[in-house]
């Protein structure tokens, strides 16, 4: 009876869905993607990815990664996630040809896992922010000096000392993930300071990751039965023939590595300001003042998430202002032109980093200008045609207008009515007038109009 009422009680938390000792540890294994640079969008992914890992009783959770590397901010929250997490997190270089790169290494040095398919690469983590593109020479070591040598040193060899600076400090962290895993030092910090690369043989063989595995179901299979210490916890893996669950990024995710894309950003930033700029010039429209306000809000909240220079926000902004300011009060292009150039300018130091794909294009700056110089020149051709124009309001607009007689004056044939912009006017003519008449405006007197047949000549010298 009582091992009956125990049965009762475990079918019960399955059914509510608790986790219950040895079947929480034969749960799922979710799988998540990371593909491409490691952006904003890419941490709010895993971050909840992992959450979401919890909630569903799984057991492990694989990065699939494949990255050049990624913004050092966004990098520190998945690893930051990575070591919270209360579940076992493996990160796993996939398929053939992926690679681990500058960001991608420090996470993949943080997982309680660290494992490659054949054909993949890891390494070349230097800080590329500070410290140049991955694959750059390394860095000379430092030579012994004289008070002679210091004095001759040039000024430029000081400004090394940040750069330096943050480069022990990145080496440090890894260095740090490093010794909490068990996984090669030595070579951690040489990734760092040289931008080292390994192969997956060659990493495995140096004890840089843990496994080498032709696929998932592989790298499964030899997971199985391990003990990992995950946020103070032992747990036992059982990855044979676990059931896979691919958690792909939602709308969120994807809205969010949309407008988080610095070319995406600049693109909203300057509909936003068109939009506002029409919105001003035709006030009441409420379509340019809408559709601006909400481009120029998600460019603003897609910056603040990026590594912007706020000079180039600046030059942006002022060539803006400059090209908004030659269509009030037009210069024949030289303010225009001048807010071109600032555009440009600030639109290439914008984003302040050499993070492979977060940077803006060159051909995209230069279309975006070329658009910008059209709109512009388009506006002041507008104004030179409406230079030329005859005025249409007041007595030029009334005089030589062409319009029908409506009605004769009671008793006075030279009189009658006619009806010119929207305004009923008495005229007064030289020959008698007849009703549906087409007569000409001469000249306005208070309110009569003088006017003459328009198929009248004028009288002919002797």
């Amino acid at each position: 009876m009582s091992s009956q009422w125990w049965r009762s009680v475990l079918l019960l938390l399955v059914l509510a869905g608790l986790p219950v000792g040895p079947l929480a540890a034969a749960g799922a294994v979710v799988v998540l993607t990371v593909d491409g640079a490691i952006a904003p969008a890419s941490a709010d992914y895993v971050v909840r990815g992992l959450a979401r890992a919890v909630d569903e009783g799984a057991q492990l959770v694989v990065l699939n990664i494949d990255t050049p590397g990624g913004l050092d901010t966004s990098m520190r929250e998945i690893i930051k996630a990575i070591l919270a997490s209360p579940l076992p997190v493996a990160s796993y270089v996939a398929p053939s040809g992926a690679r681990a790169a500058s960001a991608g290494t420090y996470i993949l040095y943080a997982s309680h896992i660290a494992a490659m398919a054949p054909g993949t690469n890891i390494g070349a983590a230097t800080p590329v922010q500070i410290g140049g593109m991955p694959g750059a020479p390394p860095q000379k070591p430092e030579q012994p000096t004289t008070p002679e040598a210091d004095k001759t040193k040039p000024a430029a060899e000081s400004d090394d000392a940040l750069t330096k600076k943050q480069i022990n400090d990145a080496a440090a962290y890894i260095r740090g993930l490093a010794q909490l895993r068990g996984r090669n030092v030595e070579w951690a910090e040489q990734a760092v300071r040289e931008s080292v690369s390994l192969s997956a043989k060659e990493a495995l063989k140096l004890k840089v990751i843990d496994y080498v595995a032709d696929d998932l179901s592989d790298l499964l299979k030899q997971l199985d039965g391990k003990k990992l210490n995950a946020a103070g916890q032992t747990v036992q893996l059982h990855t044979a023939g676990a059931a896979l669950i691919s958690h792909e990024p939602d709308w969120r995710t994807r809205l969010l590595a949309v407008i988080t894309n610095p070319s995406v950003a600049l693109i909203l930033m300057m509909l936003g300001i068109y939009g506002l700029f029409f919105e001003f010039m035709n006030p009441g429209t409420a379509v340019g003042g809408v559709v601006g306000g909400i481009c120029l809000i998600l460019a603003l909240y897609a910056l603040q998430l990026l590594p912007v220079n706020y000079a180039g926000v600046a030059l942006i902004l002022l060539g803006m202002a400059l090209m908004a300011a030659e269509a009030f009060m037009p210069s024949f292009g030289v303010i225009g032109f001048g807010g071109i150039v600032a555009f440009v300018v600030g639109a290439v130091i914008l984003i302040d980093t050499e993070v492979p794909g977060l940077g803006i294009p060159l051909g995209l700056i230069v279309s975006v200008a070329l658009v910008s110089a059209l709109l512009m020149v388009t506006i002041l051709g507008m104004a030179l045609k409406a230079r030329r124009r005859r005025l249409v309001s007041g007595d030029a607009g009334l005089v030589g207008s062409l319009v029908e007689v409506a009605a004769l004056q009671e008793g006075n044939p030279l009189g009658g009515w006619v009806k010119l912009q929207g305004e009923n006017w008495q005229v007064l003519s030289q020959a008698p007038l007849r009703p549906g008449q087409r007569v000409r405006v001469l000249a306005r007197n208070g309110l009569l109009l003088d006017v003459t047949a328009a198929d009248e000549m004028p009288p002919q010298g002797d």
